[in-house]
């Protein structure tokens, strides 16, 4: 059998799968779920911009072993969020479909942190706790305590297994070893790409053998770091060149509202890899960041709900305005080599074109960083899915971090075409439970919202109970156990409160 045939044949047909799931049905979905929350929510991701920063310093609600604050649960999600496609994955769409595309990612990014907002409010409000004081929970968690299906939650944790711990971190490992081309044109093949695999997978384990805490600490070091270093050289080569940025955002409008484009092949066209790109850099929706906002301790689910929707921003509008910024001023520059380009060539020739060769440097490195955030993060995830399905299972737990391991050394080592449009159909699957799931259960979101914004309004700083809510499906947490003295809002008087109080929409 001619297995290299055969493999392209997988390809080819897989390929055909996930253009058609994610073309005609999840985007539009996602579209959709997004415009629906930001309606009902009343545009909470822009009313609440002001919390969504106040609530990152906020301690832990209760302390535990393991259990990990409100900014390290951002940190967690950002660093899943934030991976290569930042990077090479706005060029490929400004590449592909033109400018506009930015133009229609950042939109998406608006709609779709309305969505994220909702997802994760869910993961707090049915969050579980630990035997070690930890928090878990995410989509599949509210799947089961808030819909009542645990055969669904365990098909969608699957599916988030295979998508995120075997799939991308395959592909992020194949990232970072394939950024050495500049320099080694033969790392494939005389032996470096093995070397970075055996680094790689040795400090990933130290990271995650290490549990939920140390993955935390990492993730809020890495992360902000390569952030900032990033954004300082975007900053830098926006303000270097700012005379161009008429031409820039004049190029990125006028592609934006091609209409004759898009009317010519909308499947194709700069809107629909703008809303591609916005809505998967970000996975506002998506159901992934979820089992991060639920690990956090805090004394309101919404405070984790406008958290998460802050990561939206800080990977799409930032992040990847950063990239697009440095791109386009090289497109303006030099349109004729610019269109010649895509993914990460045309990223590392935009910053050489800038700051020169150390530009190509600074790429590599950023390259590492982001993946290497990724990895730590998509795994987290994993994770908790994992033990999600099995419950109590130390061995099973040890035999599953090596089996993580191995993919991300396979990734190195090989090209992983399949297994990108394999988790593409598995995140595809897992996001289409998710936003069926979140607009069935988000009515108590949106109730627990109203809780927040009444206590908002009383001066207080906001404490939830699961009982102030009538009807509410049991949960875990969020009972009087939970709950400490909160000075000005002392539990008694919480309690008599709330036992009185009827949240709107729900009486």
């Amino acid at each position: 059998m001619d297995f290299e045939k055969l493999n392209q044949m997988l390809v080819d047909w897989t390929g055909e799968i996930d253009g058609f799931m994610y073309t005609y049905i999840l985007v539009i979905l996602l579209v959709f779920v997004g415009i629906y929350f930001t309606i009902r929510t009343k545009g909470v991701q822009i009313r609440y911009i002001k919390d969504m920063f106040t609530q990152l310093t906020e301690k832990k609600h209760v302390e535990g072993e393991k259990s990990i604050s409100s900014f390290q649960a951002l940190m967690v999600s950002t660093a899943s969020r934030v991976g290569t496609g930042n990077i090479a994955g706005i060029a490929t769409a400004v590449a592909t479909g033109g400018p506009g595309a930015i133009f229609w990612m950042w939109l998406m990014a608006l709609i779709g942190a309305a969505s994220a907002f909702i997802e994760s409010t869910l993961a707090q409000i049915y969050k579980i706790r630990g035997k070690e004081g930890e928090f878990r929970g995410g989509p599949a968690y509210y799947i089961q305590q808030g819909l009542g299906q645990r055969w669904l939650g365990i098909i969608f944790a699957w599916a988030l297994i295979l998508c995120f711990a075997f799939g991308f971190n395959g592909l992020q490992a194949f990232n970072m070893t394939s950024a050495l081309e500049y320099y080694i044109p033969d790392y494939a093949s005389n032996g470096t790409a093995i070397g970075v695999g055996i680094v790689l997978i040795v400090f990933t384990a130290f990271v995650i053998f290490g549990g939920a805490k140390r993955i935390s600490i990492i993730t809020s070091i890495i992360v902000p770091i390569m952030a900032i270093a990033y954004i300082v050289v975007a900053v830098w080569t926006t303000v270097a060149n700012i005379g161009e940025l008429p031409a820039v955002f004049g190029t990125i409008f006028q592609s934006a509202f091609n209409f004759q484009s898009i009317a010519g092949g909308f499947a194709g066209s700069v809107v629909m890899l703008g809303i591609k790109r916005g809505l998967f850099s970000n996975e506002a929706g998506m159901g992934s960041a979820p089992n991060a906002a639920a690990t956090a301790s805090v004394s309101h689910p919404v405070k984790q709900g406008l958290v998460q929707s802050l990561s939206v921003y800080i990977d799409t509008l930032l992040i990847c305005t950063c990239s697009a910024m440095m791109v386009m001023i090289f497109w303006v520059q030099d349109p004729a080599l610019a269109a010649s380009l895509n993914g990460m060539p045309l990223v590392q020739m935009a910053v050489n074109n800038s700051i020169g060769e150390i530009g190509i440097h600074f790429i590599t490195f950023a390259i590492f960083a982001f993946a290497f955030s990724s990895l730590i993060g998509n795994y987290f995830y994993a994770e908790t899915n994992f033990r999600y399905i099995f419950k109590h299972t130390k061995w099973g737990m040890v035999v599953f971090r090596v089996l993580c391991l191995a993919a991300i050394f396979y990734g190195c080592v090989n090209s992983f075409d399949l297994a990108w449009n394999l988790a593409d159909i598995f995140m595809g699957f897992m996001a289409i439970i998710n936003l069926v799931a979140i607009l069935l259960l988000g009515k108590w979101a949106l109730a627990a919202l109203d809780d927040y914004t009444r206590q908002r309004k009383e001066g207080k700083d906001p404490v939830f109970l699961a009982s102030s809510v009538p009807g509410m499906p049991a949960c875990e947490c969020w009972t009087t156990a939970d709950l400490p003295d909160y000075g000005d809002n002392p539990v008694g008087e919480y309690i008599e409160e709330a036992a009185s109080f009827e949240v709107e929409g729900l009486k």
